[in-house]
């Protein structure tokens, strides 16, 4: 089910209006692209505050609602208060749903227990990438990818090539040529301590 966003058009602009806003528990954004004008938004603070919070909030088709009229959007960009940790301002980005879109997704990591190198070698997993840009129609965005790492043994790594992907779905640096490592299995401090007094001895 789409996440979904309720907001109103503004017509006041400008340092000043966007600072009463926040003050009455709103946050200014605006929604573009798609071949349409440019809108400037409120949207309530405290219901955007609580989607903002999920991750699939940042990696999905977001459902905008503006004035009963329905729109799909990805969240292209947002500011944060340096330090109240509240959300300033928001931009929202029109999707078709016949041009490919680029967005980042999160990497799930799974199996981690059970891979050789943790299991055997007493090593841990570590994340090289959390998240991944990939391209798609909006209809085949993952809200996340799962990265297996149940054969990882010590020192070797997960690369893009070697993870599934949903149907429709396609990692933009591999597209480039660029298979980057986004996972490998990396000795504990104990066990690099382990191995010196061995090769010492």
């Amino acid at each position: 089910m789409a996440i979904e966003i309720n907001a109103v058009k503004r017509d006041a602009k400008g340092t000043g209006a966007s600072r009463r806003l926040r003050r009455a528990g709103s946050v200014p954004g605006v929604v573009y692209g798609g071949g349409k004008e440019a809108i400037t938004l409120e949207v309530n603070a405290k219901e955007l505050f609580l989607q903002f919070r999920h991750e699939a909030f940042h990696a999905s088709v977001l459902s905008l609602i503006v004035e009963g009229k329905k729109e799909s959007v990805l969240l292209r960009d947002f500011q944060m208060h340096p330090v109240r940790n509240t959300i300033q301002h928001v931009d929202f980005q029109r999707v078709s749903a016949t041009e490919k879109i680029h967005v980042k997704v999160p990497l799930h990591f799974v199996n981690a227990d059970v891979a050789p190198g943790v299991k055997l070698g007493g090593g841990i997993v570590a994340h090289i990438q959390t998240e991944a840009d990939v391209s798609c129609l909006a209809k085949d965005l993952p809200e996340f990818i799962e990265v297996d790492v149940a054969t990882l043994e010590m020192g070797h790594s997960v690369h893009l090539s070697q993870i599934k992907l949903p149907k429709g779905v396609e990692f933009v640096q591999l597209a480039h040529g660029d298979d980057a490592a986004v996972a490998s299995i990396a000795k504990t401090r104990g066990g690099v301590s382990a191995a010196t007094e061995e090769s010492a001895a």
